[in-house]
């Protein structure tokens, strides 16, 4: 991917409009059709009219979502695969037997399709919005090389432990410019749900324009014996691990028209693309969801599930619930958490997942899980 973005010419089509309305599925009448109903009696008018109100007003979700798809080849992502494409870098072992573990990141200018017909002009790590998912273990020693390819200055600012010569928030600790690239260090720690984005200014833009993503550090269960079994379900590749669905989740907001407020919401940037292409999960596994808010211009982001309750772990940093049985959770931007759930004792179905802010979740931020058997 590295040397792709390397080596293709990142084009752009200009952004079209000062205003966006998203294009949405209608059953309205038409013009010939509210004609004829003008040569039938009041009465039957009357009713037709009721009736399609009624169809139109308190229809399903599903009548209120983008037309048509994303061209996701064209993006270069697809925020079904973004859902468990976990990047785990490269590892070895130094001289002092210390594990290492290694990552490439690239910022690229990358215009992507965010709702079917509308374009946004990225700035992206390694071409995608969100970025990478990063994972690490606990207690290894992380290298993370990083080349501007971009137009602006960029950084990577990580939401962890490091030394300030490593922060990303100025010349000389990991902010770069244009055409060079530099080379972050850290211990991976502390365990947990984490994120990583642009530290350049002005800040605003550069995270809403795309630059962030999503860094988990597993637990060691041997430095966690009184929740050895809980810790060795967070360790990717276990058989413990291998029993649970693990999603990551990153809530985010477009500004189209660059008025500083956001048109389009979504998790994992594509409106609506898990109401219609459901996430299919089984019944017999439970669920794993690490959620990231990093929407820009609003203050709050949730999450809420439909018939169903989870337990929630903020920043993950526990291996205990800090919130027991509950179905809608609030984060500002920047933090993040640790779902966990079972539809065990559910019937097989649709069930609605979304922002519990009305807006949000008719401009993009609404989803499903399909429950099966078997996935």
């Amino acid at each position: 991917m590295i040397t792709k973005l390397m080596q293709t010419f990142i084009s752009r089509r200009n952004f079209l409009g000062t205003t966006l309305t998203l294009p949405v599925a209608s059953t309205a009448l038409g013009v010939s059709a509210i004609a004829a109903e003008k040569t039938k009696d009041h009465s039957e008018n009357t009713h037709s009219k009721h009736s399609q109100i009624d169809k139109e007003s308190h229809g399903g979700h599903d009548s209120n979502t983008t037309v048509g798809n994303v061209d996701h080849e064209r993006n270069g992502f697809d925020p079904h695969k973004i859902l468990t494409d976990w990047d785990l870098g490269k590892t070895h072992i130094d001289s002092s037997g210390r594990r290492i573990r290694e990552f490439e990141m690239i910022a690229v200018d990358t215009e992507i399709e965010i709702a079917p017909g509308i374009f946004f002009p990225a700035w992206t790590y390694n071409g995608r919005v969100p970025g990478p998912t990063l994972r690490a273990q606990e207690g290894e020693h992380l290298i993370v090389n990083f080349i501007n390819a971009g137009t602006h200055p960029h950084s990577i600012h990580f939401h962890g432990i490091h030394a300030a010569r490593f922060d990303g928030v100025s010349k000389g600790d990991g902010l770069v410019w244009p055409g060079e690239s530099f080379t972050y260090e850290m211990p991976a720690e502390p365990f947990g749900c984490h994120l990583y984005h642009c530290h350049a200014t002005p800040l605003k833009r550069h995270l809403h324009k795309g630059l962030y993503g999503g860094f988990i550090i597993d637990p060691d269960p041997e430095k966690h014996p009184e929740n050895i079994e809980a810790a060795r379900s967070r360790v990717i590749g276990t058989p413990e691990n291998n029993q649970w669905q693990e999603f990551i989740m990153v809530m985010n907001g477009f500004d189209t028209n660059f008025d500083d407020e956001n048109e389009v919401y979504a998790a994992n940037t594509i409106a609506h693309e898990y109401m219609k292409k459901p996430i299919k999960v089984s019944r017999k596994r439970p669920i794993r969801i690490y959620l990231i808010n990093l929407t820009e211009f609003d203050p709050i982001n949730s999450f809420h599930i439909h018939a169903n309750f989870f337990d929630y772990y903020d920043h993950g940093t526990t291996l205990t619930p800090t919130l027991k049985t509950v179905d809608t959770i609030v984060q500002c931007q920047g933090q993040r958490g640790i779902i966990e759930m079972s539809f065990a004792n559910h019937e097989p179905g649709k069930y609605m997942f979304h922002a519990h802010q009305s807006e949000f979740a008719e401009l993009g931020w609404m989803s499903l899980f399909e429950v099966v058997d078997n996935a």
